[in-house]
């Protein structure tokens, strides 16, 4: 019996899974016995010699320790002052570092060498991420030939900004070794396409296949979604109910703005704040009958580029609050904590407006949960920036430029007076959308995708499927 194996760079922690993505990617090793490997989010003096092992119902969890020069140069150095920045169109807040190449590459030879003993010839690999693009080259050098998937969580940045990254061929050569690539958004897989065709001189073939190096890989569009049935049940849910009265006799019978998002310079907070004082400047009749509340809990606390900008979101909220704050009405709650899934839900209920306005977003599943939780009777409004991936499909939300304030901050305005009737037809619109592609049906596309991939390749590539010519300590770049 075929077995899949998740790969990513967390693990699921002891206790029940967290949030949709883990839940689906959990029930597919828990229903054939699979595994799932990666690091333990443990910082040791020693890499593992072999990967910690425990159960999670019939499935498997594999973990392995990094060392703090590994996290130092692959996790916090090239991860996320590289490929996170550069890889959101934001180069300018890139680092560039050959050491942290070089580790990058180092720990994801570790990750292949502690997981290729654990394989099954019948296997079924899905690498999830841009932490390790290089894994199935690795895997591949030691002999693992079991089909390969990878699925890119964020954007794809198009030719002109990979290219800002030192040795970016080899980088994107690497994604050759793997069966099947999946991209959340019909513009990821353009821009990959394009750098094919510009950069490397290949070939994109009918049938989204992606040819270089004599090697032929499948590409396809899997856009991630939620269950939104059950989002909706967890919105109307006793712990979702408690919240959103909690937040009901503060408001004051004022409206709610909200805002949901991890403590990033790539979800757009400060343009956000920035829309929101232009609304309150340009519509003081708004002013008392509006709240905002934004929940941004920290992320990547270490790094310099989020501790600065955390210092000047606290800085804007404070400049916000006090030129339009009175005795009796705060216009900004700013929240730098998390929350459980069904207070969130009970929060989006109750909101009239959710704004999502990333600069720059692989998917952005917060849209999709604000919509699933409303009221279908009297919904509240999407405002959506046109550069998450969920606005290709989420036309009937308000789609704005993030860095336009003015243009946020109207919509912002039409959101506050929209008529039910729009509002009820806008999120039927929205609902249907969501329905049409869950979770559960990206997880399956992707997995039956791969499987049709790994025959296709086999027949265009020869041999071993998508093993790059060359290593990459030979490219030039």
């Amino acid at each position: 019996m075929t077995r899949s194996v998740i790969v990513s760079n967390r693990t699921p922690g002891a206790g029940p899974p967290v949030g949709g993505l883990q839940v689906a990617l959990m029930n597919v090793i828990r229903d054939q016995g699979g595994l799932w490997f990666g690091w333990s989010g443990k910082i040791s003096e020693e890499r593992s010699r072999s990967p910690d092992l425990r159960k999670a119902g019939s499935a498997s969890i594999a973990t392995v320790d990094l060392t703090q020069s590994d996290y130092d140069g692959y996790y916090a150095g090239y991860s996320n002052r590289v490929l996170w920045p550069v890889f959101h169109q934001l180069v300018h807040l890139a680092s560039f570092d050959p050491a942290a190449y070089r580790r990058y590459i180092a720990v994801n030879a570790y990750f292949a060498q502690r997981l290729a003993p654990m394989l099954r010839p019948d296997d079924v690999i899905w690498v999830q991420d841009f932490h390790l693009i290089p894994l199935a080259r690795e895997l591949r050098a030691l002999g693992v030939s079991t089909p390969i998937g990878f699925f890119l969580h964020v954007p794809m940045p198009v030719p002109s900004i990979i290219a800002a990254i030192p040795k970016h061929r080899a980088l994107v050569r690497d994604l050759f070794a793997y069966n099947l690539i999946g991209f959340q958004a019909k513009r990821d897989l353009r821009a990959f396409n394009d750098y094919v065709t510009r950069e490397m001189g290949g070939t994109v073939e009918e049938g989204s296949v992606a040819r270089a190096f004599d090697v032929g890989v499948r590409t396809k569009v899997f856009p991630i979604g939620i269950e939104p049935d059950a989002f909706a049940n967890l919105a109307i849910s006793g712990v979702a109910q408690r919240e959103r009265h909690r937040m009901i006799s503060s408001l004051g019978g004022r409206d709610l703005i909200i805002g949901v998002d991890r403590l990033d310079y790539s979800k757009g907070l400060q343009q956000r704040l920035d829309a929101f004082e232009q609304l309150l400047d340009d519509h003081p009749e708004v002013r008392r009958r509006i709240s905002m509340l934004q929940v941004a809990p920290p992320s990547r606390s270490t790094i310099p580029e989020y501790v600065d900008m955390r210092h000047r979101l606290d800085e804007t909220c404070g400049h916000i609050n006090g030129r339009f704050a009175e005795f009796d009405w705060v216009p900004i709650r700013y929240v730098q904590r998390a929350y459980a899934q069904e207070s969130l839900a009970g929060l989006y209920r109750l909101a009239g407006i959710g704004l999502v306005t990333p600069l720059r977003d692989g998917m952005n599943l917060v849209a999709k949960e604000f919509v699933a939780a409303q009221d279908p009777m009297d919904p509240g409004v999407l405002i959506l920036s046109r550069f998450a991936g969920a606005a290709e499909s989420m036309r009937d939300a308000l789609l704005v430029n993030p860095y336009d304030k003015q243009q946020v901050a109207d919509a912002m305005f039409r959101a506050i007076n929209m008529p039910v009737e729009e509002r009820r037809k806008r999120w039927e619109s929205l609902m249907a959308v969501l329905r049409s592609y869950t979770i559960d049906d990206w997880r399956d596309d992707f997995l039956t995708t791969l499987g049709d991939s790994t025959e296709f390749n086999d027949h265009i590539g020869g041999g071993s499927p998508g093993v790059p010519e060359k290593a990459v300590s030979m490219d030039p770049i």
